[in-house]
């Protein structure tokens, strides 16, 4: 049994995280922690725990480090728009815990990155690339994460891709789409994800949350959690 708290339970993420995770019969969900704590389900100082899984802010990432150090558990952080402050403060929690920063917990999106990164490799020097994010209106952060972990990944594999060719969208309700071109002489090669419901990120998540706990002290990405090599280079 995996003994979890959830960091920003009472975002549109950290709800879906918590329904998932209260039908699941491998997890007990030991504390919801919202904005200001008014979410706490009650965390007991002494409670053992295995995992926390934040999708949060900024601030709220600093707070799952907390937990992370004084528990001693795995940490998975999927709030987006991070600070470089921030993401390094979290990567020195690898030190003494399983860390993973995983702005998009999609498998499917872990094997897109893969199979780009591939794609890269042939034709990222003879073609043109773009990203095109697509999210709800109210999305604050512009890139999207995973659009700028992409774009990361493409470079470490040889495409030129600057930044103004990383595009965005947000309109609606729209949860995520992400298409990438390579556009070349005489054809264009496109290839794309669409989430269609959050617990596609929630279940992700837990399974991605899984495989950290049974992971000695260290670095991860979600790559990794799904079986395929580390997607990003940092």
């Amino acid at each position: 049994m995996i003994r979890l708290v959830i960091n920003g339970a009472q975002g549109q993420m950290g709800q879906r995280l918590c329904a998932v995770s209260e039908a699941a019969d491998d997890i007990d969900l030991v504390a919801r922690i919202g904005r200001n704590n008014a979410a706490n389900a009650g965390l007991n100082p002494a409670a053992d725990i295995d995992l926390v899984i934040d999708f949060s802010s900024d601030d709220g990432a600093l707070q799952a480090v907390d937990l992370s150090k004084k528990y001693g558990a795995a940490l998975l952080v999927g709030t987006t728009g991070l600070s470089a402050q921030t993401s390094t403060t979290i990567r020195s929690c690898a030190q003494h815990s399983p860390i993973m920063i995983a702005p998009n917990t999609s498998r499917g999106v872990a094997l897109l990155t893969h199979v780009l990164q591939q794609v890269a490799k042939v034709l990222g020097g003879a073609s043109d690339v773009d990203i095109i994010e697509s999210h709800h209106a109210g999305k604050r952060d512009r890139p999207s994460g995973t659009a700028l972990r992409l774009a990361d990944a493409l470079r470490a594999s040889g495409a030129a891709i600057s930044d103004d060719r990383i595009h965005s969208i947000r309109a609606g309700k729209i949860i995520g789409k992400h298409c990438v071109y390579f556009s070349g002489i005489g054809e264009i090669l496109e290839f794309s994800h669409t989430a269609i419901s959050r617990d596609l990120f929630a279940s992700g998540a837990l399974d991605a949350g899984r495989w950290l706990c049974q992971q000695p002290p260290g670095d991860y990405d979600i790559a990794e959690a799904c079986g395929l090599s580390a997607s990003v280079c940092e």
